[in-house]
């Protein structure tokens, strides 16, 4: 996809190469996660913790794909002293410039903000930026822990997308979904997770989990994250004069490897619709594809009907 270079006004913090202590996957609690379920993203996510627990022992600690199948953060880590990330509006440049990897998340990311601003504009609703925070194997959020096994996640608490770089190697080499766009998608799904923040989707999610059942509230994430899918979709509509001949194919290429029948098909070689919280990878594709198609928001009702 050919993406304008990031501007440099965007509001990115880099963690890496900062020393923090403590966290893990423990503390919290199922009670804890559940509710966090709709909210981490790339989590690119919870009950899928069966997924990421299994994925964990198979593939000897889920590389980067934690947060985009499920999970929840541990106890939150704290900077040593002295220790303090850079973070700002207008100090992105040196962050976005460490690789190439870097440089095309924040492409993607300053790409997803314009386009959601001006969508937000003609609506008339009220944009507020995120952040872009790169972090190398852990960090911290302001929804505790963040960890590489997580992989890219958002955190609704401090407007966060969370990004360990080495995740795209990990989509690539492990899952076979290759190709610059297919890292674009990951980016533009946590974005579509921030406009479920700002638009309150999140948070009614979130209640509405709080009075459910285990496999209601998995079925309450798995409608979430078809909706930042199809979010996805939408921003590369908005933008079809960049895409490149195989940019869709790689988008779909990339829904389909992180699909929960086909990470659990994978994983223990049956699949248990009930810990679904993310849906299948024909879900996947085709959320992604309705937001391709129509490139408006409005058709990326996932709450209505079935998906």
């Amino acid at each position: 996809m050919r993406l304008d270079d990031f501007d440099p006004d965007i509001n990115v913090e880099d963690q890496r190469g900062q020393s923090f202590g403590g966290g893990g996957f423990g503390g919290g609690g199922g009670g804890m996660l559940l509710g966090l379920l709709p909210l981490i993203g790339s989590r690119f996510g919870c009950g899928g913790i069966v997924v990421v627990l299994l994925l964990l022992a198979v593939f000897g600690g889920l590389g980067n794909l934690g947060s985009m199948l499920g999970g929840g953060t541990g106890n939150t880590p704290q900077v040593q002293t002295g220790q303090r990330p850079s973070s700002g509006a207008g100090g992105a440049t040196a962050a976005c410039s460490v690789d190439a990897s870097s440089r095309s998340a924040c492409n993607a990311f300053s790409s997803a903000d314009k386009t959601w601003a001006a969508i937000f504009s003609r609506s008339g609703e009220r944009f507020q930026q995120p952040k872009l925070v790169f972090y190398s194997g852990m960090g911290q959020s302001g929804c505790g822990a963040a960890q590489s096994a997580m992989g890219p996640f958002y955190c609704p608490t401090d407007q966060g997308i969370y990004l360990d770089t080495s995740f795209f190697r990990e989509l690539q080499d492990r899952f076979h979904a290759a190709g610059d766009f297919a890292q674009d998608y990951v980016i533009a799904h946590e974005f579509g997770h921030h406009i479920q923040n700002l638009l309150g989707t999140s948070e009614q999610v979130q209640r509405q989990q709080a009075r459910s059942s285990e496999v209601e509230g998995n079925h309450l994430s798995v409608r979430l994250e078809l909706q930042a899918d199809c979010y996805a979709g939408v921003w590369a509509a908005q933008n079809r004069d960049r895409l490149d001949p195989g940019d869709v194919q790689e988008g779909m290429t990339a829904a389909q490897a992180i699909g929960d029948d086909t990470l659990q098909k994978e994983a223990q070689g049956r699949v248990v619709p009930d810990s679904f919280t993310h849906g299948t990878s024909a879900q996947r594709q085709a959320w992604l594809k309705r937001g391709l198609d129509s490139g408006d928001p409005a058709q990326c009702d996932t709450f209505s009907g079935a998906i």
